[in-house]
């Protein structure tokens, strides 16, 4: 495993590799790596030649200074856990190697309303820099293969319907949420969680659950649900910031006939914002 750390040794090996007619999957991520992590590069492994995995904590992604100076960086750490693995590079660059102009004037990707809701809405310009900096990483690795975890949902929503859109020759693929015993959706940001606020925290997953459950039972009275759902979260002691009943596919606001729904949730607990999701197929 080979540690890449400019533009320039990134552009030298995909070309050696496209040389050889290598297939490459990339694995983007921010580092702090968790289980969850791991479980994409062992899925990116399966079909892959050539398995990269991006470690970059992306500035322009995030709607507060204070939150981007806390996000762990745990680069040592994280290549240990990565050298057990088939993976065959990581791509590591400082933020002037991703950004080496003013990050305030650079050229931004903007996903028209399915990157406008829900965490779009709460935090925003998030998935304009996401999407700036995942489209620089396929622009700079030329990956077959892309993988994200569905943890973020409506994330790779977004990403799918960005490739769609520019006709990126990128193959989306998803891996399913690793959960905690007590269901807490694994997460970089769990580490800050103190004791009691992460014996809390995994109410979001059981409220998502209840939603979940009245839905298979037949309940289509969505809006009174997320009241609901919302209430049941400040009980426990969580700041929630929406519930929602969508369409899967698209983040719509369901149909009556729309039978393939997502039920996604945001709340805080102290100093961390927590999200999840659970899909569901009536």
């Amino acid at each position: 495993m080979q540690l890449i750390q400019t533009v320039a040794a990134l552009r030298q090996q995909r070309h050696d590799w496209r040389q050889s007619h290598a297939s490459v999957t990339l694995v983007p991520t921010m580092g702090a790596l968790h289980e969850g992590h791991l479980s994409l590069v062992e899925q990116a492994a399966k079909g892959a030649d050539q398995v990269v995995v991006s470690i970059f904590v992306n500035p322009l992604q995030f709607d507060r200074a204070d939150d981007l100076a806390a996000y762990p960086r745990t680069l040592e750490t994280d290549l240990e856990k990565l050298q057990a693995l088939p993976v065959n590079a990581v791509f590591a660059p400082e933020a002037s190697e991703v950004y080496p102009l003013d990050q305030s004037r650079v050229s931004r990707v903007h996903v028209p309303e399915l990157g406008d809701m829900l965490e779009g809405e709460h935090r925003p310009g998030h998935f304009d820099g996401v999407a700036t900096v995942v489209l620089k990483l396929f622009n700079l690795v030329q990956p077959d293969v892309a993988v994200f975890g569905e943890k973020d949902f409506q994330q790779q929503l977004v990403i799918r319907k960005m490739v769609a859109d520019l006709n990126i020759p990128v193959n989306i693929e998803s891996a399913p949420t690793l959960r905690e015993a007590d269901g807490l959706a694994m997460s970089s940001r769990n580490r800050r969680l103190n004791a009691d606020e992460r014996r809390k925290a995994p109410a979001l997953y059981r409220c998502l659950q209840r939603v979940v459950e009245r839905l298979v039972a037949g309940e289509s009275d969505h809006a009174f649900l997320q009241q609901e759902a919302m209430a049941g979260l400040e009980i426990s002691g969580l700041r929630p910031e929406y519930v929602a009943v969508r369409r899967k596919n698209d983040l719509g606001v369901p149909q009556s006939v729309d039978r393939a729904l997502v039920v996604l949730g945001a709340a805080w607990l102290g100093e961390t914002r927590l999200i999840d999701n659970i899909t569901i197929d009536l």
